[in-house]
């Protein structure tokens, strides 16, 4: 599925759009270059689920936990991960075990100890919007 999202808050509405659309236990890469929309469509999810917090992207935490409407929600960011094996120390494949909603941005950076993904999302820029494809694997 391809997109176009013209502004902030198309890519938000596509976020609540996912939130009727994932199953509650799915794994899904979100791609693209910095400022190209990840953290701001993990949020539209995080507040069609009930969300009223901030949302931002956990790149010095590695990863945020939301527990909404009886469902489990982890937000992921690897971009600023060194070397794959730190995925281990945070427990990665215990979060991944869990019956929750994962997103990752960054993905590429945990190679190897990451599992194939339900559903990857690319995000990139395109004149003032921004561009999206989804696939399902």
């Amino acid at each position: 599925m391809k997109r176009y999202l013209k502004d902030t808050e198309a890519t938000e509405q596509f976020g609540r759009e996912l939130w009727e659309k994932l199953p509650a236990k799915c794994l899904v890469f979100l791609h693209g270059d910095l400022g190209a929309g990840k953290t701001t469509l993990v949020r539209g999810f995080l507040r069609a689920a009930g969300h009223a917090g901030a949302v931002k992207s956990p790149t010095y935490n590695l990863v945020e936990e939301y527990e909404i409407s009886d469902r489990k929600i982890c937000h992921f960011d690897l971009y600023r991960v060194s070397d794959p094996e730190e995925l281990e120390l945070i427990g990665i494949r215990d979060y991944l075990a869990q019956e929750c909603v994962c997103f990752i941005e960054w993905p590429d950076m945990g190679e190897g100890f990451l599992p194939e993904p339900d559903y990857v999302i690319s995000l990139s820029v395109k004149d003032d919007g921004r561009e999206l494809v989804m696939e399902t694997n």
